[in-house]
């Protein structure tokens, strides 16, 4: 009953008929991206029962809300915007206007690409006020002009993290620097065999994991051929073997020392189903376990406190943690 009132709360203040918001997407292809939109109203459960009697009961005692967006269409002559039922944790509000300002190399930030706004680290500071930006979702680095960037910011619960404080930009600023940690052993650009590497995977379902491996070989076409720690192959018979290209292969991340808690809103990587996904402490809990949300598949898991460690991006040979200083 308390989670349900507090989804009622949430939709009468910042979802409205009417108010302004953006809008989160669990497509593939759509990940990591804010499209702006409007609410239409919200849909009420009886309606929800007779559109779809398939729907479970848990899905049908979520709130959702009918939107419309402002920059994407439903017919390709683009003269219908798309409309679409959402959940609560796929809506946000509009994020208030911001003065103009510089940004730093390292820098956590939303940049305006197709049609939304898509989360990315500032790589390097151009002239004419332009910015190379790198997208870790999709690992491509495109430029920017400053007005087609903004501050990367969280919002959960009725707040903004890192909070809109006029008065205290330039402080804000100072925390917003990413600290770049120094390379482990293995931080080469060749990995030679016997490496212990981190792989990823582009196939649906495994989106934003890294599952540990060792470097069997380099391949005659730059690729590498990795064996998996703890994933087995089909028949069970012995861990498994694939080829990867070096997009998908990081060396493992430097122990950085042990932390005793972490915070809500802090980026974190938990170990899941063998590898360790990217995620965000939605609720610190008793007893060092933590609830933390994964924005790629819009679930919530518990996790006990060993099962977790501070999330870094590797980049350009450097091991990067954006929006937070780390003292090492």
């Amino acid at each position: 009953m308390g989670n349900e009132q507090d989804e009622t709360d949430m939709l009468n203040t910042y979802f409205t008929n009417g108010a302004e918001i953006e809008i989160s997407s669990d497509e593939e292809g759509f990940r990591g991206a804010w499209y702006e939109g409007t609410v239409i109203r919200p849909i009420p459960k009886k309606q929800r029962r007779n559109n779809n009697n398939n729907d479970d009961e848990s899905s049908n005692n979520k709130l959702r809300v009918l939107v419309e967006y402002k920059t994407l269409m439903a017919d390709k002559k683009g003269k219908n915007p798309l409309k679409e039922t959402m959940s609560l944790v796929q809506l946000r509000p509009r994020p208030p206007p911001e003065r103009r300002r510089r940004f730093k190399v390292s820098e956590e930030v939303d940049a305006n690409y197709n049609d939304g706004w898509w989360e990315g680290v500032v790589m390097e500071v151009l002239d004419g006020g332009r910015y190379s930006v790198f997208f870790r979702g999709t690992r491509d680095q495109l430029e920017f002009d400053e007005s087609q960037i903004r501050i990367h910011r969280e919002w959960a619960n009725g707040v903004w993290t890192p909070p809109f404080d006029e008065e205290g930009e330039e402080d804000e600023e100072e925390k917003l620097v990413s600290t770049e940690i120094k390379p482990n052993s293995e931080a080469a650009e060749n990995f030679s065999a016997g490496s212990l590497v981190e792989v990823s995977s582009d196939e649906e379902g495994f989106e934003g994991a890294w599952f540990v491996a060792t470097v069997v070989k380099l391949l005659d076409n730059g690729n590498y051929l990795v064996e998996y720690q703890n994933l087995r192959n089909s028949d069970d018979t012995e861990f498994l073997q694939e080829e990867t290209d070096r997009l998908h292969v990081r060396p493992r991340p430097p122990d950085i020392g042990p932390f005793k808690s972490f915070k809500v809103l802090e980026e974190v990587d938990a170990l899941h189903m063998d590898g360790w996904w990217v995620g965000v402490i939605s609720k610190v809990l008793k007893g060092q376990r933590y609830k933390v949300y994964f924005k790629a598949n819009n679930e919530e898991l518990e996790f006990k406190h060993a099962d977790i460690r501070l999330h870094l991006d590797w980049i350009n040979g450097k091991w990067v943690r954006a929006s937070q200083a780390l003292k090492l």
